[in-house]
């Protein structure tokens, strides 16, 4: 991976600087690269391609400007023997993600009602987008929410276009940018703060003001369901030893929502 960022710097003209900043389980591979961000991604040849390949370059094209993000500079892609590798030349973000290493809040932080009033217009914005790549499969749903939420599937009827990865490690303070744009795409209403709200359990007062912020979507039966998916996804990947200390904390909110304990993993 470090090859492959060194042959895009190289081809795009730009020097790499400052640490590295990897994907899940080594997937990507970030870097400053002078006033530009140069990430790597990779897959093996035959899986090179889809929509969380070509995520970040769709949302430069159909997002609106309005939506707080990094502009696209350019795109490489090219095949080596072992791998596919496409490059992906953003603008740098000055301003650091709220969290760093994790996207759960540890602790809660303070930000000003601007910055609220800011994420919630841009996600209004976003949902306006029309788009046909899908972020959550209601198949996904039928399969999944016996086995971690201990309920029935629901049936998702009400969709919006979303960010699908809203957490903390991908939005910054002030000013708002939001980050990582590989995964938008269709899915349920109130899926988006379902998560980030959930990423936000374990420092209270900041999970209120997200309750408080945008009870206009949680408190309906849509949004309701939206976080329940939302939920039911993260504790897949507790099961998979992600996020140990928030799986506690997130069956809590499971069953608050359900009545119904969640299954023990």
């Amino acid at each position: 991976m470090r090859r492959a960022h060194a042959t895009a710097a190289l081809q795009f003209q730009v020097s790499g600087s400052g640490p590295d900043v990897w994907g899940w389980q080594g997937r990507t591979l970030g870097r400053r690269a002078g006033n530009c961000w140069l990430r790597v991604v990779s897959a093996a040849p035959d899986k090179a391609g889809g929509r969380l390949w070509e995520g970040t370059a769709a949302a430069d094209t159909l997002v609106p400007r309005s939506v707080p993000r990094p502009r696209l500079r350019g795109v490489l892609d090219w095949t080596a023997s072992d791998a596919a590798y496409r490059a992906e030349l953003t603008e740098y973000v000055p301003v650091p993600a709220v969290t760093s290493g994790s996207p759960a809040l540890s602790r809660d932080i303070a930000l000003p009602d601007a910055w609220w009033s800011d994420l919630k217009t841009a996600l209004a914005t976003l949902a306006a987008v029309p788009t046909d790549r899908e972020s959550v499969r209601q198949g996904w749903v039928d399969r999944n929410f016996r086995r971690f939420l201990g309920i029935d599937p629901v049936r998702v009827r009400e969709t919006t276009t979303g960010h699908a990865d809203l957490h903390w490690a991908n939005v910054t303070g002030v000013p708002l940018v939001l980050l990582d744009w590989e995964n938008w795409g269709r899915l349920p209403v109130g899926y988006d703060i379902g998560l980030l709200h959930a990423y936000t359990l374990a420092a209270p007062a900041t999970a209120a003001r997200i309750r408080q912020e945008f009870a206009h979507v949680l408190s309906t039966d849509a949004g309701r369901t939206g976080e329940l998916v939302a939920l039911a996804q993260l504790l897949q990947a507790c099961a998979r030893g992600v996020h140990p200390t928030l799986a506690p904390l997130i069956a809590r909110r499971v069953e608050h929502l359900t009545g119904t304990p969640v299954p023990a993993p």
